[in-house]
This record gives structure tokens, sequence and C-alpha cells, in this order.
């Protein structure tokens, strides 16, 4: 059995501290750890010198999203990167990979896919034909496929799992910042949930000062966004993986308070 650690939306200091603290104790108990780091610079982007601090605090694999851009100086760093995507429906010629078949270390191998929404997001390509692409040439290699969808709209979600049903191990929904109470396996093996939720500051607007947030609210003038302080909440999802069939066997939330 595959032990598979996914750490939600990972923002700022505060998340990438949560997140040392965590697998700290934990990181052994797991054979493959993967984290959203498009958050993890100050709450959009990141540089690669948190790259660097994440595989040195026991990721072993970083998804993005729409803020993959933020910080420009991941052009210098993307395509040489092998444990790094983003989203695999941008257009052709896009710097970076949005697809990988990884070897871990008991020589397993794994597939990791991310996919950006289009409902309330960038207009991309179809993200459901691109996994359809994705996931014929990974299946030659292994059966076990874990897919980032990073969308908004929870309607795209859902009708992403189920299609993805049976043809990969996980479908795990990032994005939102809020973790959802949805987890399941469905019926054909696929382990889903809509959102893993945010690893960054709780009393917070998605991470963010949540007072600034309310002025934005209240006067729709521009604001500078800035990473809340306080207690942080980490948030991710533990999955059990068949390695002959790539069925997931059991999917647990996690949700833990960690001071910064």
């Amino acid at each position: 059995m595959l032990n598979v650690l996914i750490i939600g939306d990972l923002v700022g200091r505060p998340g990438r501290n949560a997140l040392k603290q965590y697998l700290h104790d934990k990181s052994q108990d797991f054979d493959f750890i993967m984290v959203n780091g498009e958050n993890a610079a100050g709450g959009k982007g990141i540089t690669q010198e948190i790259v660097y601090e994440l595989y040195n605090s026991s990721v072993d694999f970083i998804t993005l999203g729409n803020h993959t851009w933020d910080k420009k100086e991941i052009l210098q760093f993307i395509d040489r990167d092998l444990n790094l995507i983003r989203p695999a429906n941008y257009p052709p010629g896009t710097p970076g990979k949005g697809s990988k078949v990884i070897t871990l270390r008991n020589k397993q191998k794994i597939g990791i896919i991310n996919l950006s929404g289009r409902v309330f997001l960038h207009n991309l390509d179809c993200p459901f034909r691109a996994a359809d692409t994705i996931i014929k040439e990974m299946r030659e290699e292994t059966p076990i496929i874990i897919i980032d969808f990073h969308a908004e709209a929870t309607s795209e979600k859902i009708a992403f799992g189920w299609y993805m049903d049976g043809q990969v191990s996980a479908v795990v929904g990032t994005h939102t910042h809020v973790q959802t109470a949805d987890e399941r396996i469905l019926p054909q093996g696929t382990a889903y949930i809509s959102d893993i939720g945010m690893t960054g500051p709780r009393n917070s607007v998605l991470g963010m000062d949540k007072d600034v947030i309310i002025r934005k609210f209240l006067t729709q003038m521009p604001m500078r966004f800035d990473v809340a302080k306080g207690e942080v909440l980490f948030c991710a999802v533990a999955l059990k993986i068949d390695e002959s069939t790539g069925k997931c066997m059991d999917i647990q939330r996690i949700q833990e308070l960690y001071f910064d």
C-alpha cells in the first residue's frame, strides 16, 4: 500500500512553518509528499529559494496554479526543476511542464498531473480533454495517477471527479483555500475531495490580512494584500493507494492548528 500526503495551498511563511512542524514528526509515515505551492511566496507565486526550502522539509513534489507566474523569477528555473509542475492545460509553448511520472525510493512509479479549471479562471485549454491525453500516456508506465485540479467552481470540480473515476487514483481540489467535507472514494476507486484547504493563517481571508480585505470590499479601492499573522491552519489529505491496481483504498482529511 502506498501512503501519500497531499498538502493544500501553502500561504506565505506562516504556512511554510506549519508544514515544517507537521512534517518534522510525520514525514516518515508517508511514501510520497506533495504540496500546492503557488501561494508560498508572500501569498502569491513561488521562488527558487522556497522550492529548495520545501524539498529540504521532506516535500517530494510541488504543484502550482493560477499564481504560477506571479514571481517572474520562476521563468529562470521552471523548465529545469524536475519535481515542480504548473497546470498542464496552458497553451503549447508555455514554460514548464504540466505532468510528470516520478520513481519513488521503493522503485514504484507515480504520475502527477496539475490542471486548472476554467470557470471564473483563465480561459485555458479544456482540462477534461487535456487529462484524457496525458492519462493515456501515463498509464503505460504506472496505474497510480494523482491529479491536482486547481479550480474555483465546485460544480466543475465535482464533474471532473466523476469524469476521472476509474481512470486515476485521486482527484484533489485546490485553489479555494477552504477545506471541504466531501472526501470519498468514488465507485470505481478514485479518491475525491473538492478542496484540500489552505495551509496558512487561520484568522484571515484566504490567508491574507482580514482587515485589509474588508476595507477592499467596503471601499473598492486598490489595496496591498499582506499575509496574516497568528495561528496557522494546516490542511491536507492522506491517501492509501493499492500499488498494483492504482485504486485508492482510503482518504482522510487532516486539519491541525499551529502557532507561528
